[in-house]
């Protein structure tokens, strides 16, 4: 009995997306692994992943209030430089006029 060229075709494809899925459930199973490891290097457990994300959000919120603050003083800064200009030029315009 001889099988049709879209049966053969049907059989292939559905074994190279059997392979493919337990191809990415290994990689997912390695990176898992490797994240666990690596968090453990850092003396993270497994199970504090609450406290993790926790940590990184205090984390984040600390950087944004650091670049604000930053922003902030640059502003002033710059509000200071065109202060003291604008009070030279205005002492500079009032001693050329009182002569």
């Amino acid at each position: 009995m001889k099988m049709a060229d879209d049966e053969i075709r049907a059989i292939v494809a559905e074994r190279l997306a059997e392979q493919h899925r337990l191809q990415q459930a290994n990689i997912d199973a390695i990176v898992l692994r490797t994240v666990a490891s690596v968090l453990a290097s850092f003396g993270i457990d497994d199970g504090d992943r609450r406290e993790l994300r926790a940590d990184f959000q205090h984390l984040r919120r600390w950087r944004t209030s650091v670049e604000q603050a930053q922003s902030y003083t640059l502003k002033a800064v710059i509000t200071m430089i065109a202060t003291g200009l604008m009070g030279v030029v205005g002492l500079s315009v009032k001693v050329l006029l009182g002569k």
